[in-house]
């Protein structure tokens, strides 16, 4: 089944524009959802709004918005004043810069959208956006409004396509100094530090996401299907958590015993020193010689 488009509009660079449509990267279709039911009847539940403070349903020409001033005091939000206030889309993504991608914090990184051209007709000036790009090496920032609110989305290349990652407002993150300002700074010796650099060595790889192990929702659709099929299923007992290690360096030492012999296990140069050695076969003449 085709997906729909999240957004259609254009995008456009100066005096040049092109019909484009935003689709979600991501899907949560595959992962597996629970429903509340009702125990003895198997039906589904289905949720209702409730008065706080006197346990009424709230039926739906009642219900309102609310913004809290202050602890169980609201003031009433019209649905008629939302509207004024809300930003009207012109459906067009307007770039407004480019700029170097390392520069781009990844905690502003927020949503992100394949941007792909809507139609023929544009497809010339979408290439002509996207190649530049490509040579540039630099990510477009650009404005676009997506439900009622306006985001900036930063655009780049991928494939054929273009890849659009709205990105938050700093408003929305967090301070580090709330939570790095108390972490102290202790003397580390020369020698920890080479034994941690030379484990990390160990350890170095490339970025592969298909060896990306879901163990929980793998865990989950094991456990549906034994239920469906009325199979037995067995709880394990969790066991025991170790404690923490006392002696860092002693810890930095045994990682890397550990994986030392680990690569002697897997090495052929060991494997092969395992194999039993071949008896040697002297041939008649060779025999004759020797005697």
């Amino acid at each position: 089944m085709a997906v729909r488009a999240h957004w259609k509009g254009s995008l456009k660079l100066s005096l040049v524009s092109c019909p484009v449509l935003l689709y979600p990267t991501t899907t949560t279709v595959d992962k597996t959802r629970f429903h509340m039911i009702n125990k003895e009847t198997g039906h589904r539940l289905k949720q209702q709004m409730v008065d706080a403070e006197t346990g009424d349903v709230v039926e739906g020409d009642q219900k309102a918005r609310g913004y809290e001033l202050k602890k169980d005091e609201y003031v009433e939000i019209e649905k008629d004043e939302l509207d004024a206030v809300q930003i009207e889309s012109n459906h067009t993504i307007d770039i407004d810069s480019f700029v170097p991608k390392d520069e781009i914090d990844k905690r502003y990184l927020n949503h992100p959208y394949y941007i792909a051209p809507d139609g023929k007709a544009g497809i010339d000036a979408f290439a002509v956006i996207r190649d530049a790009m490509k040579d540039q090496e630099r990510v477009a920032l650009a404005r676009i409004v997506l439900t009622n609110r306006e985001h900036v989305i930063a655009i780049e290349p991928l494939g054929k396509g273009l890849l659009g990652t709205t990105l938050r407002y700093p408003y929305e993150l967090r301070d580090e100094g709330a939570y790095f300002d108390d972490i102290k700074n202790p003397r580390i010796s020369k020698d920890m530090i080479e034994l941690a650099s030379h484990i990390l060595d160990t350890k170095a790889a490339h970025f592969d996401p298909s060896k990306f192990k879901d163990e929980y929702e793998n865990a989950l659709k094991t456990l549906v299907r034994r239920k469906a099929a009325g199979k037995p299923v067995r709880i394990e007992e969790r066991g025991e958590k170790t404690g923490n290690v006392i002696n860092l360096m002693d810890a930095l030492k045994q990682s890397l015993k550990g994986r030392a012999a680990k690569r002697r296990v897997h090495s052929p140069a060991r494997r092969a020193r395992h194999r039993p050695a071949k008896k040697a076969h002297r041939s008649p003449a060779r025999a004759r010689k020797a005697s």
